[in-house]
C-alpha cells in the first residue's frame, strides 16, 4: 500500500464524528511505537515532520521509515508536513513524496496569508498533494514555531469562509485555547477551549475538517516519572481529554500530538537509566521508551481520537 492523502480519512471521521492521530516522528522508536498501537488498535494514522525533525534526521530517512511502517502493518498513513513555514519548505516535502503538506501563514496579515497558501496548494494539488491552512495562532514553543501568550490570537470564524475560497485548502487549522509545548496553561488555571468559535466555524464550513494544533494532553503519571529521577517539569499542564474528545465529536478530524510523545519516551528513559546506571546500550534504553510510545498512542486511539477500528 502506498502513502495516502487526508481526504478520505477525514471525510469518513467527520460523517463518523471522530479524528485522525497526527503524531509527530523524530526517529525509528517513535515510529515504531506509534505504528503499533495503531496496528493493533487498526487505527489509520498521518505522521507528520516538522521542520525540526527534518533538520535532526534528514527527509529523506524519514520518508523511508514511514514507508517501511506502511509495508510493516498494512496501514492508511500520510505523511504530513507539520508547520511548513514557505513555500520553498513545503515545494520540497511535495517533490519529496510527502502526501499531506502545512502551510502556516498564520503570522502573516490575511491577505499575505491568503496569498502564500494559494501559491502552495496550486503546487501541491497539481501534484495530488492535500494542504491544511491555518487561521489564527496558539501560543507557545514547538521546535521552529514559538510564539508569545500577547501575539496569540483566536481564529475569527467570519474570515474563514473567505479563507478556504481563496486559497483552496483542503483543512483548516484554528486557534480555540490551545497552545504549544507542555506548559500550555498556568497551574491553578482551568483550561478552557473556545468550543463557541468551533461551533461557529463548523456551521460556516459546513463538512470542512477541522485541525487542532497544541493539543497534547501532557499526561500527569509521565511528567511525574520524569520529575521523580530527576526532571524539573512542575506545573506543565495540558488539554483535558474530555475537552479533546469533545471537540472530536464535532467538525475536529485531525488533532495533533507531539508533547505527549516527547514526555512518555523521556520519562522512559530517565526510569531506565535510574534503574540502569552503567547501561550504554542504546537498544536496552530504548526499547521501553518504544513501549511508552506504543501505550500511549493506545490510549489516545481508545479514549481520546475514537479512530480505532477505522483503518
Amino acid at each position: 500500500m502506498p502513502l495516502v492523502t487526508t481526504t478520505e480519512m477525514f471525510k469518513k471521521a467527520y460523517e463518523g464524528g471522530y479524528a485522525i492521530g497526527a503524531f509527530n516522528v523524530n526517529n525509528m522508536e517513535i515510529i515504531q511505537g506509534i505504528t503499533e498501537a495503531a496496528k493493533e488498535e487498526n487505527a489509520p494514522l498521518i505522521l507528520q515532520v516538522s521542520k525540526g525533525a527534518r533538520n535532526y534526521a534528514k527527509p529523506v530517512y524519514l520518508t523511508k521509515l514511514v514507508e517501511a511502517a506502511i509495508e510493516d502493518t498494512g496501514l492508511p498513513i500520510c505523511l504530513h508536513l507539520d508547520h511548513g513555514d514557505s513555500f520553498e519548505t513545503c515545494k520540497s516535502c511535495i517533490d519529496g513524496g510527502f502526501t499531506s503538506v502545512m502551510i502556516d501563514g498564520s503570522h502573516l496579515p490575511f491577505e499575505e496569508n491568503v496569498a502564500l497558501t494559494r501559491k502552495v496548494v496550486e503546487y501541491a494539488h497539481d501534484r495530488g498533494v492535500v494542504v491544511e491552512g491555518e487561521l489564527g495562532r496558539l501560543a507557545g514553543v514547538e521546535d521552529e514555531v514559538k510564539v508569545k501568550k500577547e501575539d496569540s490570537s483566536y481564529t475569527q470564524p467570519e474570515e474563514v469562509n473567505e479563507f478556504v475560497s481563496k486559497t483552496g485548502v483542503d483543512s483548516l487549522a484554528i486557534a480555540i485555547g490551545t497552545s504549544h509545548g507542555a506548559y500550555k496553561f498556568k497551574p491553578g488555571t482551568k483550561p478552557q477551549l473556545r468550543f463557541d468559535i468551533l461551533e461557529k466555524v463548523s456551521e460556516l464550513l459546513p463538512g470542512f475538517p477541522i485541525v487542532l494544533h497544541g493539543a497534547s494532553s501532557v499526561i500527569p503519571e509521565f511528567v511525574d516519572e520524569i520529575n521523580k529521577y530527576g526532571g524539573k517539569m512542575d506545573g506543565a499542564l495540558g488539554v483535558p481529554e474530555e475537552m479533546l474528545r469533545q471537540a472530536a465529536s464535532m467538525a475536529v478530524c485531525k488533532i495533533n500530538i507531539d508533547s505527549d510523545l516527547r514526555l512518555a519516551m523521556t520519562a522512559a528513559v530517565r526510569k531506565h537509566f535510574a534503574e540502569n546506571p552503567s547501561d550504554f546500550d542504546p537498544r536496552q534504553y530504548l526499547k521501553p521508551a518504544r513501549a511508552a510510545i506504543k501505550e500511549m498512542v493506545r490510549h489516545k486511539l481508545l479514549n481520546v481520537l475514537g479512530c480505532n477500528g477505522k483503518a
